[in-house]
C-alpha cells in the first residue's frame, strides 16, 4: 500500500526539519512553499513576507484554495510508481487536504507539528527566508493561514510531533515515527 503523507503546522514550527529527515530516508518530498517561492521568481517580484503572502492569497482567490494541491497531485502520484510513500510539507488547508483525499482516499494521512508561537518566532527569525519578517508579519501570516483552515488540520491530524526541545530532540521523534511508519526505514 502507498502512503501520502502531508505535514501540517504553523510557520516555523519545523515543518522543514521533518520533510529533511524524510527525503533523507529516500523518501520523496514536496513543498507546497516552494510551489509559492516558484510563482512569486515566475513573476519576477522580490521576495519579502508580504509578497509571497499576498501571491498565496492571490493564487487561492484566483484559482480556488484547492489550486496548489490540484497542481501538485500529478507530480505526486507520478512519484508513487517508485515510492511507497511521499511526504507532502506544508499543507495550508482543508481544501487542499480534500483534494488529496479525493486523489487517495485510502491511503492519504497527516501529520501536525507543534510549537508555541514564541518559539516559532525566535526560530523563523534566525533562518532568514524572504517570506519571514518581523513579528508584525509573523502574526500577519498566523492569521492568514488560520484562516485557510490549517488550525483545523492541526487539530484532525492522524500523528503530531512537540518540537518544543531542542533539534536533536524533534529529530529523534521524527525518526521514531518514521521507523513507526515505514519499519524498513
Amino acid at each position: 500500500m502507498v502512503l501520502v503523507v502531508a505535514v501540517v503546522g504553523m510557520p516555523g514550527c519545523g515543518k522543514g526539519e521533518l520533510s529533511a529527515l524524510v527525503k533523507a530516508a529516500g523518501i520523496p518530498v514536496f513543498s507546497m512553499g516552494n510551489m509559492i517561492r516558484a510563482e512569486v521568481e515566475a513573476r519576477n517580484l522580490k521576495g519579502d513576507p508580504h509578497v509571497f503572502g499576498r501571491v498565496a492569497q492571490e493564487l487561492r482567490d484566483e484559482f480556488g484554495y484547492g489550486v496548489l494541491a490540484s497542481r501538485l497531485a500529478p507530480y505526486i502520484e507520478s512519484s508513487l510508481v517508485d515510492s511507497q510513500m511521499v511526504l507532502i510539507e506544508g499543507m495550508r488547508g482543508v481544501d487542499e487536504r480534500d483534494i488529496f483525499l479525493e486523489h487517495w482516499p485510502d491511503s492519504f494521512r497527516v501529520i501536525a507539528v507543534v510549537v508555541e508561537a514564541d518559539i516559532r518566532f525566535n526560530r523563523i527569525s534566525a533562518r532568514g527566508r524572504a517570506e519571514d519578517g518581523d513579528r508584525a508579519a509573523f502574526n500577519e501570516r498566523d492569521r492568514r493561514e488560520l484562516s485557510w483552515g490549517v488550525g483545523e488540520l492541526i487539530a484532525g491530524a492522524d500523528w503530531s510531533l512537540d518540537n518544543s526541545g531542542d533539534l536533536e530532540t524533534f529529530n529523534n521523534l521524527s525518526e521514531q515515527w518514521l521507523k513507526a511508519l515505514l519499519p524498513s526505514h
